[in-house]
């Protein structure tokens, strides 16, 4: 879909040439919407909506009431229910209890809250458990779940399904019809099994078997002539363990991309199930956990739109500053946003922290503000809603001293509640301002970042380096473009190039003959496409190629990769560019450039000392730039990237650590994540609606344009 943008006329006369560059820049993105056209689902003019879970089966009926009008009256729009619910919606095989949900569903009705329901399928009723044993997951060690937790049944199991999808009907035929019904969540937090139940095993051989069709396929790809590994059939192959050292990678490959597809295939079955039976204006989403590696994410052929689940204080996010880990790491939010929106140009946020919590490995109390700064990260990159996860604190379970809206009494706010109720009350305030009868035509992302998960999977098999991290390195590149202030979507290999004047693609490892060919074309028709070290070194199957190291970029680089380097961080060397030195000890690869290849940086510090280790290589009217050395610090990426900018002259901002900007629905978003106040570059033709210029930690700017 494409984006948009507003034109405006402005006089630029009376403004010095640094201001007249600064509001331009402003001006050319601050009316990009996030694909915000209107859907079967969500008005426009609503921007987001905010929904809160509620379970009435933890709560005395005789409260249910008063809980309902008192979400509605906070300002809440819609109550989710029923996520871990089955064994109240089927306390015993074929025995359905729907009573109680009817009540909670007319009680959310005549308070006018929007009802989200769920498929209950991560909390398996112990009936099912204990007389079909089969569905519990087994463990690489041998041992298998049970019930007392969650997620503990197997999307292997045909038993498991064939129950799931009877009790999921009856759902669906009760309320597929309900007008008070908008949408269905399935599951809850679904991720990939590394699940060893004999059903799984069965039909990882199954999968093996339609991919390669016969086993001596399967013996190459796999490369077992090494180390005596061959297979004489497929039942002879098991799933791979993967905590024992050395197991062949190539079958882990494909074991994960297995276990990717198991899991969205339990959704897609899900969905297809609930289709059958619901109206057009009901959708089906899930909360993922942005786990990127897995890979699961945007398999999914039947859901509406996917969404996601996001936590920010739980001890391991470390933040800015010493007080940093009360507010989260700044770009946390801002990556699941533009991962998730690029797949269907609709998400939503299905679970977003409300204060504290009590699974994580210190459960520190968010910064004041910490919780309204969530909010708007989400609504800035185009979420159609947010859902908290919950509204009342449990008084027992495993979650009791995770925090609600509101407390134990289950009446007096939170102050992540209070931070919700302004966040609210602001998006009202918002809502009055929207206008979409402004001029517009239309405009590209301004940048996109091409990921693939099997790379970071074929990667994290053979590091090399210990100390190597594949997102990190992806977020060395991301941070820096959020730090210009572009609009940024993370793609899959399946996307439209030609809509991004910029794409930056790290760590590559595995390629074929076409994507580099597509990489080619892009750059000739002036795109300007970045490379970064780990690209190109191995086909599909995660195999070497037969030719030199690196051989298949060589035409795009315009460079030959004489080898590779990793050096322990104790003996960090650095690469210079221009008059900068930036450490390095992850990977180099070091290169001889062919004549008209223009060197960048080159690496100081050893016997290389010299050599190339960034180059930038004109392609028909584009070009092609890369970046041969993952940075300590993210610096070098950052220099490459605003270069390459100056040169192709796209403006940008140069934002601090911390403070990141979006642009959606006429509005303009800065959000203060550092621990320093950040004064902000208004144009004057800016009208503040929220917030000051002067951005504390932990707070939010808002304005647009004046008319």
């Amino acid at each position: 879909m494409n984006e948009q943008i507003y034109i405006f006329k402005i006089e630029f006369q009376a403004l010095n040439q640094k201001f007249r560059f600064l509001l331009l820049f402003v001006v050319l993105l601050c009316f990009i919407p996030a694909s915000k056209a209107e859907n079967p689902f969500f008005k426009a003019a609503d921007l987001s909506q905010s929904w809160i879970y509620y379970y009435p089966e933890h709560w005395p009926e005789e409260q249910w009431e008063r809980d309902f009008k008192n979400i509605a009256e906070l300002g809440f729009e819609g109550v989710h229910m029923g996520e871990f619910a089955w064994a109240q919606l089927e306390p015993e095989e074929g025995r359905y209890r729907f009573e109680w949900l009817d009540h909670a569903i007319g009680l959310a009705d005549k308070y006018q809250l929007k009802v989200i329901l769920c498929t209950s399928t991560a909390t398996p009723p112990v009936w099912l458990s204990r007389k079909y044993p089969e569905i519990l997951i087994k463990h690489e060690n041998g041992n298998y779940s049970d019930h007392g937790a969650r997620q503990h049944a197997s999307f292997a199991s045909p038993k498991y399904r064939e129950l799931a999808l009877k009790t999921i009907e009856e759902l669906a035929k009760r309320y597929g019809s309900d007008p008070r019904v908008i949408g269905w969540q399935l599951d809850n937090e679904p991720s990939v099994q590394f699940d060893y139940n004999p059903a799984a095993v069965m039909q990882f051989r199954s999968f093996l078997q339609d991919k390669y069709q016969t086993i001596s396929a399967l013996n190459q790809a796999w490369g077992t002539a090494f180390w005596s590994q061959v297979y004489n059939s497929f039942d002879q192959i098991n799933i791979p363990l993967m905590k024992q050292q050395f197991m062949n990678h190539h079958q882990i490959l494909d074991y994960l991309r297995f276990a990717a597809q198991q899991t969205a295939s339990f959704l897609d079955m899900q969905s297809l199930c609930l289709k059958k039976h619901i109206t057009t204006q009901q959708f089906v989403t899930t909360n993922y956990i942005p786990n990127y590696e897995e890979g699961h994410i945007g398999l999914c052929k039947e859901l509406d739109f996917h969404s996601y689940t996001r936590y920010m204080v739980f001890g391991e996010n470390k933040g800015l500053g010493r007080k940093g880990f009360r507010v989260g790491e700044p770009l946390r939010i801002a990556y699941a946003n533009d991962f998730f929106r690029p797949i269907d140009n609709l998400y939503g946020v299905m679970e977003l922290q409300p204060g504290q919590v009590n699974w994580g490995s210190i459960n520190s109390q968010p910064l004041p503000g910490a919780v309204r700064l969530w909010l708007w990260s989400v609504f800035s990159g185009g979420s159609q809603f947010v859902c908290s996860y919950r509204y009342r604190q449990p008084l027992f379970g495993t979650e009791q001293y995770h925090s609600g809206i509101v407390g134990t009494d289950g009446v007096s706010l939170s102050s992540g509640g209070e931070e919700f109720l302004s966040y609210m009350q602001e998006l009202d305030q918002l809502r009055r301002q929207y206008s979409k009868k402004r001029g517009r035509l239309d405009y590209p992302a301004r940048a996109a970042i091409l990921y693939n998960h099997e790379n970071a999977w074929s990667i994290q098999n053979q590091k090399q380096n210990q100390h190597w991290d594949t997102q990190k390195h992806i977020l060395s590149y991301y941070s820096a473009l959020k730090s210009f202030g572009s609009k940024v979507d993370i793609i899959t290999e399946s996307a439209d190039f030609n809509h991004y004047p910029l794409i930056v693609v790290p760590a590559c490892q595995m390629i074929d003959d076409r994507l580099v060919e597509r990489w080619k074309k892009y750059a000739e028709a002036g795109g300007q496409l970045v490379l970064t070290c780990r690209s190109g070194h191995k086909n599909r199957n995660g195999a070497l190629f037969e030719a030199k190291f690196g051989e298949k970029l060589n035409l795009l680089s315009g460079a030959e990769m004489l080898f590779y380097d990793l050096l322990p961080p104790e003996a960090a060397d650095s690469v210079c560019m221009g008059t900068e030195s930036y450490a390095w000890y992850t990977w180099g690869e070091v290169f001889e450039p062919a004549p008209g290849t223009e060197v960048w940086a080159r690496y100081q510090g050893d016997y290389y000392s010299g050599k190339a280790a960034v180059l930038h290589n004109n392609l028909g009217k584009g070009g092609v730039t890369y970046v041969g050395v993952d940075s300590r610090d993210a610096e070098l990426e950052k220099a490459v990237l605003s270069k390459l900018y100056d040169r192709q002259g796209l403006s940008h901002l140069d934002l601090p650590p911390g403070v990141v900007v979006e642009y959606r629905d006429n509005f303009g978003i800065a959000m203060n994540y550092s621990n320093k106040t950040y004064e902000f570059p208004l144009p004057s033709q800016a009208e503040i609606l929220i917030g000051d210029k002067q951005i504390e930690t932990a707070d939010v700017l808002v304005w647009k344009l004046k008319n």
